[in-house]
């Protein structure tokens, strides 16, 4: 099924939703548009149980070439009065950074991303990759925080996911300096997993999509993501304790658990019953979403 949107393509074959961004005159910039298209076509991702893992590219040269700063929509339009004492400025949704919108809607996401870097990634093109579960680059591949270059600040919540990514010291060397690097470095300082030729990129992420689809349990999947993720900020190791018993006792209750265990020993494919749409644990989610203000 192939799905043509404004600024993105949507195809799903064989339990993979493949995004790519589709503005190749423009080396896919960002706009307003494409962070609502990508949300969009995230949360079809989620609702559709055939769907178990999503892949992330770009169509032509570029993977993103950061926002597009000829769109006037690119950015949040009003800004908080930095004199003004009243703290309800902040809370006007006019002022938020759409990149990051984009970044806390990956962040929930119950499927894994892949994201397949096929050229030239700056800005938001790089950010947006942070709250992707795997990345791999190809040798055209090209990535820059370049935020400080333009008198601006790095955005999409990129100041939690980076250092949690490569470390304080490289994520700052790379936001501080502001500087484009190549994919070896990227791979080097652990931003991505992989470097690949041209050719073989998508191929990979397809294999890698793959391994997921076929072989494991979608709610297991969906739970893990979210756990990994968001035990990143936690402040006690029993913040993770508490989590894990409750889904080690639900799962070990489910039809999946029955259905992984008789496989095995019968030395066959799993077929795991359970969805995520349907068959999340009742404490999912176990912590409240923060609000915007």
């Amino acid at each position: 099924m192939t799905k043509n949107m404004q600024t993105i393509n949507i195809e799903t074959h064989s339990g993979v939703m493949t995004i790519t961004l589709n503005r190749p005159d423009r080396l896919n910039a960002f706009t307003r548009i494409m962070m609502e298209e990508m949300v969009a076509a995230l949360d079809e991702a989620d609702a559709d149980d055939d769907v178990r893992a999503i892949i992330v590219t770009g169509n032509g040269r570029a993977f993103c070439a950061g926002a597009d700063l000829d769109d006037p929509d690119a950015f949040a339009t009003a800004k908080p009065d930095p004199a003004s004492k009243d703290p309800t400025v902040w809370a006007d949704p006019a002022i938020r950074d759409s990149g990051g919108i984009l970044a806390l809607r990956l962040f929930n996401c119950l499927k894994p991303v892949i994201a397949a870097v096929n050229g030239a990634s700056v800005g938001i093109g790089t950010t947006m990759q942070l709250p992707m579960d795997i990345r791999i680059a190809s040798t055209d591949a090209r990535f820059g925080f370049v935020f400080a270059r333009r008198g601006i600040i790095p955005e999409a919540a990129s100041t939690w996911f980076l250092p949690r990514l490569v470390g304080m010291s490289k994520a700052l060397e790379w936001c501080c300096s502001g500087r484009v690097f190549g994919a070896e470095e990227a791979l080097e300082g652990g931003l991505v997993r992989s470097v690949h030729a041209p050719e073989d990129l998508l191929p990979e992420a397809h294999r890698i999509a793959r391994e997921i689809a076929d072989n494991t349990a979608p709610v297991s999947v969906a739970l893990t993501r979210q756990m990994l993720w968001r035990m990143a900020g936690a402040d006690h190791p029993m913040r993770a304790h508490r989590v894990d018993s409750r889904a080690i006792a639900a799962r070990n209750a489910s039809g999946d658990s029955a259905e992984g265990v008789s496989s095995f020993f019968e030395k066959r494919k799993a077929e795991f019953p359970n969805r995520v749409s349907t068959d999340m644990p009742g404490f999912y989610p176990w912590q409240d979403e923060p609000p915007w203000a």
